[in-house]
């Protein structure tokens, strides 16, 4: 997947367009959908990033690319340090074996092309 400038940036914004239309024709499935990540993903006895946290390493171990853009762009907004995120990976790579190793990759990628807009200053942090 990342094997060019802004891949990741160019993926969740053609998945968004794509949902858009999803929304329109099933609201109910994509409603209930939506109501169950805001709820999922709100404070709680772990806090937002960590909640991020563990959506990246499942993306990352169920191969899903639109998973670690949209995870990855959430978890440069909630602070996440590149160190942080890479220790996530760890665990999905360990978790996960070879593919999610191949997966992780891609999620430092990820990283590398989004922090910069998302997280001035802190790309290598």
């Amino acid at each position: 997947m990342a094997d060019g400038a802004r891949k990741y940036t160019d993926l969740t914004r053609e998945v968004s367009r794509n949902l858009a239309k999803l929304r329109a024709d099933i609201p109910e499935p994509l409603a209930g959908f939506s109501a169950l990540a805001r709820t999922a993903t709100q404070p709680g006895a772990l806090d937002t990033k960590t909640k991020e946290l563990i959506a990246l390493a499942l993306g990352v171990a169920a191969h899903c690319d639109a998973c670690i853009g949209f995870h990855m762009q959430a978890l440069l907004k909630a602070g996440a340090t590149r160190l942080e995120i890479e220790e996530a990976l760890g665990m999905a790579v360990y978790m996960g074996g070879g593919p999610s190793l191949m997966y992780a990759a891609n999620a430092v990628a990820a990283y590398e092309e989004m922090a910069p807009a998302l997280q001035p200053g802190t790309a290598t942090a």
